[in-house]
This record gives structure tokens, sequence and C-alpha cells, in this order.
């Protein structure tokens, strides 16, 4: 929790306040303004813990549009990698899907491939090390023995050759070690291009590592298998793979699309509820539209409704954190105001001295928010926060301006979901609605 004595670099803040003006969750920092959702977080750390003693899990994380999912999201990723998981994430669009046939599988494949990252690459590009760690492990493991550095890379790749495709991932990675033996970095780049998803045509992966298949659509989620036993090879506790904006699915206008894709999320609940898939974890961010729609959303697929069906005895006050979907619960008055203290301390670097607003300004700024659009204000307070940082930074360049008048000028509209508007409906015809983007 951010405190008094908390000190902020100026990069670090520099990083957090442009994003969260920009509407963006910053990439780092997440603790110096997270607020709430104790139970949530609590939930999602238990998942963490299951992963890293090789189990797995699928959870959905559903929120109203600019409830947090995201920020919520990337939170549980930063807390992943400080417990040693491989942790990988990107934002389903419609060139990006969990199924399809003309690459979008593999385009949002190679997307997750980019941004994996570990506790020492949180930016992402960390696959390329991971790789690096696991030969270098088996070098040592073979020195120590006084055998061959190839024999002990595909001793312990042997394992793999019981999932789909994993003769090839172990002859990539053995052709890897045979770059890092030679110091032949086109062998190295090759092998991890095709960790990536990066080959287009199996006749290039054949010319390059000498193997007849590549990551393409319909080894998607497979391939990830592989990699989550993989990254447990290279010493990491297993993978967390986060997949945002999950509304794009809902949107897509082919019924057909929609019901490959829902199917392709049922096989992936199937292995986590079955305990099929090890070291793996899967989070899903989406709004309730993209669940509970039962014409376009989850529930219209009834295995995935069954499934994902919520606790009937959380009602009535209670609260069941542990099933399949998670809702975030919004924040309340109290939450909001501690995010507002949160937000003055890290745009002073955490120096309390530099603080631009009294505690007065902060409760005439919440009352100023709920006359303007009520409870939204602290319900889904993306707009709110970007307001009350373009005030702070009026201040900062302004010195010595009086707080007071300015507050008439913060103007607030209740943040609503784009993404959700109907265009056209043509006779109520399922395949030939599209949606504003």
């Amino acid at each position: 929790m951010t405190t008094a004595a908390t000190r902020i670099r100026p990069r670090d803040r520099d990083a957090i306040v442009q994003s969260l003006r920009a509407g963006v969750v910053p990439r780092a920092g997440q603790q110096h303004v997270q607020v709430g959702r104790h139970h949530e977080v609590n939930s999602l750390v238990r998942d963490i813990d299951r992963i890293a003693d090789g189990g797995s899990t699928a959870r959905f994380v559903i929120g109203e549009y600019g409830s947090g999912k995201t920020f919520f999201l990337h939170l549980v990723r930063s807390i992943a990698l400080k417990q040693k998981l491989v942790t990988m994430h990107a934002d389903l669009a419609p060139d990006r899907r969990l199924h399809a046939t003309g690459g979008q599988a593999r385009s949002l494949y190679a997307e997750l491939a980019r941004n994996t990252a570990t506790q020492a690459k949180p930016d992402g590009g960390a696959l390329g090390a991971v790789v690096e760690r696991f030969v270098s492990q088996a070098l040592a493991t073979a020195r120590e023995q006084g055998s061959n550095p190839e024999a002990v890379i595909r001793q312990r790749m042997a394992d793999l050759s019981e999932l789909v495709g994993g003769y090839d991932f172990a002859e990539v990675i053995a052709a890897y070690w045979r770059g890092h033996d030679t110091g032949n970095e086109q062998l190295k780049s090759d092998a991890v291009r095709w960790l990536r998803g990066e080959f287009a045509t199996k006749t290039d992966a054949r010319a390059a590592l000498g193997v007849r298949t590549i990551v393409d659509d319909s080894s998607f989620y497979d391939q990830l298998k592989l990699l989550s036993r993989f990254v447990r090879m290279a010493g990491y506790s297993g993978l967390l793979v986060c997949l945002d904006e999950m509304v794009n699915l809902y949107k897509l206008t082919s019924s057909q699309a929609r019901s490959a894709n829902y199917e392709q999320v049922l096989r992936i609940v199937n292995d986590s509820l079955q305990g099929t898939a090890a070291h793996l974890g899967f989070l899903f961010g989406g709004t309730p539209e993209f669940l509970m729609d039962t014409r376009r959303g989850l529930y219209s697929y009834e295995a995935l409704q069954s499934r994902l069906a919520e606790n009937s005895f959380a009602a009535n006050g209670l609260s069941d954190y542990s099933g399949p979907v998670l809702r975030l619960s919004s924040l309340t008055q109290e939450d909001f105001y501690v995010l507002l203290t949160k937000l003055r301390h890290v745009f002073a670097s955490g120096e309390p001295v530099d603080y631009l607003l009294p505690d007065e300004a902060l409760h005439a700024f919440m009352q100023h928010c709920s006359q303007r659009i009520g409870d939204a204000y602290f319900r889904t307070p993306r707009t709110t926060i970007k307001e009350f940082l373009n005030l702070l930074s009026v201040l900062e360049n302004n010195p010595g301006t009086d707080w007071r008048p300015l507050l008439g000028g913060v103007r607030l509209e209740a943040d609503v979901n784009p993404d959700l508007e109907p265009l056209t409906d043509v006779a109520g015809d399922d395949d030939l609605v599209s949606f504003k983007l």
C-alpha cells in the first residue's frame, strides 16, 4: 500500500501518470494505485499457487466497461511474475482469435509470444531468454554428469513427446542448442522465431530447422500446453495466459465462427476442470454481455453455460470467489477516496510536501463528480481518474492557482462501452449484426 513514506522514482511516476491520463493501464507500478477487491486478488493468488503446484485453472474476470478489468488483469500478472511464473498476454481483436482458418489464431499466438514476460523481463520479449535459461541449465547438468549436452536436452524433452506437436517442439529446442554450441546465431534466431509462431509456411520451417510443422491456427492451444511444460523445465513455476477484450468474440458476425471459438474456450475450461493440463492457467477478461447474453455470448453455448453457471447460494449478500466466473465488485466511494489519495501521492513522486491538493479538495472533487454523473464516477472510474490527473497537471503547470474555481471546469460523462452499440440488425439475422468500432 502506498504510504507517506513511499518514494516513487520519476520514471515510474511519469509512466503511471501518462498511462492513466491516456485512459490505459500502466505496464508497471499498479501496486501504487490499487484499491479494494482484496477477495478477488486473494482468490487469484490461490490460483497462481495451484499453477505452481502443477495444477491448471481457467477464470473469467467479468466487469462492466471501464470498471477496471484490464487493470486487474495486469495486477494479477505482476503478482504471477513475482511468484516465478512466466506470463503471456494479448487482447483479442478481429484479426486475433482463439479459433480460425485464416491465420487469426496464429496471429493471437504470435501476439502472446511477443508479450511473454518473466520477472527479469516484465515488459515482454522474454521467450528467447526462457529458452536460453533451459539450455544453460542443461549444459550445467551435462558438465556435472560428464555427458553430452544435446543428449541431456533430448532426455529432458522426451516428456513432451506425449503431447501434440511435442516431437517438433523438442527438435526446435535441440536446434537452438546446436546454434548455441556452434555460435550459429541464425539457427538460434530461427528456433525462437518458430517458437513465436513467426514461420508462415512449413517449407520455410523445414529448410531452416528440419521440422515438418509450424504453429498454425489448428495448433494454437496445443502449443500453449507445450510451453507450460517447457517453462517448468526451464526452472519457472508455470505459465499464466491472460486474454483480454474477449468481447471481440461476442462481436463476431458469423454464428459459426463464434461457435468455433466458444468450442475452443470449452476445451480450455474442460482441461482446467479435469486437470489434464499442467502448470497452466488462463484468465479471460470480458463484459457481462459477453458472458450472459444467451443469443451471442458464452451462455449461448449450452455446454459453457452449464460449466460457468454461478453458485446459486451466492446471494443475499453472500459471495463465492472460487468459481470459474469472478465478477469484479464495483469500487465504493470509500475505495475511490483512497484511490484519489494514492493518485495524489504518485503525482507528487511520493513526497507529501509536494501535494498539490489538500484532503478538502478531494472531497470537493468527489462531490462535483457525483453531481455530474452520479455514482458512475466511482463504479466505472476511468474518465474520473483522467480528469483528476488533468486537474493536478494544470495545478503543477500553474503554481499558486486556487483549485476551487477549477472544479467547475471538470467535465465528465458516464463511461459507456462503444463496442456494443449495434449499427444494424437485418430482420434479426444473427449473422448480419455488426457493431460500432
